[in-house]
């Protein structure tokens, strides 16, 4: 059967500590056991008509083809290990569906929308305030993602050099901390935790749940801001990232640059170029931008 199979693949996935791969798995496993109302089917009965149906059925639901088609992906590797460990005869389901991916709207807001954003007195309302103090700080931090912001510990900081791995690649990042990211840092009490930051303040056994529920809440108070900017895009943690990276190009840093900085290891040639570029460019880049803030 294809559930208990892709549960299998899921296990073995937090086994390695691979648990965003693993979530996503399941997400798509659980929409396509929506679609067949629950009704599993054996893997050698997977079949083109019933991957079309099950595109169909995505989009009658109002699900972004983005969406859609990342579904599709995963549920085809899963298929794939099935089909080369012989558990079914390879039908090639997914070759009449969307598997590419969209160009989507422009998360990026503007280097003097974040300027405003950063200046905005907030203090009489404390949760905005730490949402767009969490915000900033990503956006300082090199855009940097929030799952790596909630598990910095106290002791990847050394002076003023943070040194950590991205959780999405594993690539290896330094950041020299700037007296304005320290200010934000020393804004707030000291997490009583290993944690660096005071976003995840208590120990938890499922750290992945605890960043999910904390992500959330930022990022409902975060669209209560938007009215202030005069934003009519979403206002998510994400766009952050999206924006330091808009920001960096606008200031005419090199997309090596831009890449190595943010932890980038899609592009191979790109990968190959940057392992000799130094911190110090980098973290003059970085500079340029905040100094604009």
């Amino acid at each position: 059967m294809t559930a208990p199979f892709i549960h299998a693949l899921i296990a073995d996935l937090k086994t390695t500590g691979h648990h965003r791969t693993a979530e996503t798995y399941l997400a798509a496993l659980n929409a396509f056991l929506r679609f067949r109302q629950g009704d599993d089917i054996p893997l050698s009965q997977i079949t083109p008509a019933i991957i079309r149906q099950f595109e169909s059925w995505l989009a009658n639901k109002g699900i972004c083809q983005n969406t859609s088609s990342f579904y599709m992906r995963i549920l085809r590797a899963a298929y794939n290990r099935a089909v080369k460990q012989g558990l079914t005869p390879d039908r090639k389901p997914f070759r009449d569906v969307y598997t590419g991916v969209k160009k989507t709207i422009k998360r990026a807001i503007p280097l003097k929308t974040i300027k405003r954003m950063h200046q905005l007195n907030l203090k009489k309302e404390p949760q905005l305030e730490f949402a767009r103090d969490v915000f900033i700080l990503s956006f300082m931090l090199r855009g940097m993602s929030f799952i790596d912001m909630c598990l910095l510990k106290k002791s990847q900081l050394k002076g003023d050099t943070l040194t950590y791995r991205r959780q999405k690649t594993g690539q290896p990042l330094t950041i020299r901390i700037t007296p304005q990211i320290n200010r934000i840092i020393q804004k707030y009490p000291t997490n009583p935790t290993e944690r660096l930051l005071p976003i995840l303040t208590r120990q938890s056994k499922n750290i992945r749940s605890a960043y999910r529920n904390k992500s959330a809440q930022i990022n409902a108070a975060l669209k209560q801001l938007m009215p202030r900017l005069g934003l009519s895009q979403p206002l998510t943690l994400y766009v952050a990232r999206h924006s330091w990276a808009s920001a960096a190009q606008s200031k005419g840093i090199q997309i090596n640059t831009i890449s190595q900085a943010m932890g980038h290891d899609s592009i191979k040639t790109t990968q190959i170029y940057l392992q000799t570029l130094s911190h110090e460019t980098i973290d003059r880049a970085n500079d340029l931008i905040l100094s604009a803030l």
